[in-house]
């Protein structure tokens, strides 16, 4: 019996095993999905559970039901590569594989300030975003929010707290110059005046040194906030950085032409925890986890797979509440309602699926 492992239940992960499952598994093949959690979430969509404007159940997915697919669900404490076993927390025994798809995602990345994780929020799991809720939500009329980092995650949990809570004072963190770095000039004018006529705060040129309780220290001023959400920045999970295969400068694993550790061949990485010359996303993720599921599915029934075409990605989604966005399809910038909608479109076709 050939036994496969996929670690973590992500968009990498789920694309994978669904691919599998389309492929139609040999009779020979048993498959396990380790995840901390009982359902697939949508993590494109934790900033609204952050904000109080969606519920759990909107953004959570079964998993899907197979006579050949067992799901283990708790904490992964160890991955041993060299035994080729999987440790999880509060359990004896150990999960064994033949064929192993990483996809544990990504943690944030604090960047050795002091502080930062114990006294800031996360929208990096369901479980943290649930907890940034509460804090967010049970602030009094008046109250300051924080938010750390001024990328697509800053900009859509600051721009959903705005909407949802009109009465909280509301400011942003940019490094640099101006927010959305990595997008068009054309959508960071734009993203910049929504957030002006919106009088949610923008700290350009921000340099957070160390946090504390109900403070943070930027360009040596002490700031104080009722909560802070840092969205500054992610790396690998700390499992994936801890594994003793070659590593990109962002901790990545360096894979090959099909998504496998080019020292032990029976291990494919996927998403956050794979180099790539792509930034992190759900759009990545998912692609990469499409090709993984067709190699594995012909190398599980003895075959050469095929090489995988290279990813002619869509573009990248964001929104600013729920009537107003931006993005970029096909290297076009967009704004206002259209990317709003066409995100919409997205979480839609992802839940069908």
């Amino acid at each position: 019996m050939k036994r496969v492992v996929i670690i973590g239940g992500g968009y990498g992960g789920m694309n994978a095993l669904h691919q599998l499952i389309d492929h139609d598994l040999p009779n020979d093949v048993e498959v396990t999905v380790i995840d901390r959690n009982p359902y697939h979430s949508l993590k494109t969509e934790f900033y609204a559970i952050t904000a109080g404007t969606k519920s759990d159940k909107e953004i959570r997915i079964d998993f899907p039901a197979h006579n050949q697919i067992d799901y283990i669900f708790g904490e992964i404490i160890e991955i041993d590569t060299e035994n080729e076993k999987i440790r999880l927390k509060n359990r004896e025994d150990s999960v064994s594989f033949d064929y192993l798809i990483i996809g544990l995602g990504c943690e944030d990345n604090y960047h050795g300030i002091q502080g930062a994780m114990e006294y800031t929020e996360s929208v990096q799991t369901i479980s943290k975003a649930r907890q940034a809720s509460i804090r967010v939500n049970n602030l009094p009329a008046y109250s300051q929010v924080s938010v750390v980092g001024a990328g697509l995650s800053g900009i859509e949990v600051a721009s959903e707290i705005r909407e949802s809570r009109p009465d909280l004072n509301i400011r942003l963190l940019d490094r640099g110059a101006s927010v959305l770095s990595a997008f068009d000039e054309k959508v960071q004018t734009y993203v910049e005046d929504w957030f002006q006529r919106n009088e949610v705060q923008i700290l350009h040129h921000s340099n957070v040194e160390l946090v504390a309780e109900g403070i943070f220290y930027n360009n040596g001023e002490g700031i104080e906030s009722d909560v802070i959400i840092w969205t500054a920045g992610v790396r690998p999970h700390y499992l994936v950085r801890s594994l003793p295969f070659e590593k990109d400068r962002q901790e990545k694993v360096i894979v090959n032409d099909f998504y496998q550790v080019p020292s032990q061949q029976n291990i494919y990485v996927v998403g956050d925890c794979a180099s790539s010359t792509y930034s992190p996303s759900a759009q990545l993720a998912g692609v990469q986890g499409e090709q993984i599921g067709a190699i594995l599915a012909k190398v599980l029934r003895g075959e050469e797979p095929d090489k995988p075409k290279e990813i002619k990605l869509k573009g990248q989604l964001g929104s600013l509440g729920k009537s107003d966005g931006f993005g970029s399809m096909y290297r076009k910038p967009v704004t206002g309602l259209l990317p709003r909608l066409a995100k919409s479109g997205v979480l839609w076709l992802s839940k069908r699926h």
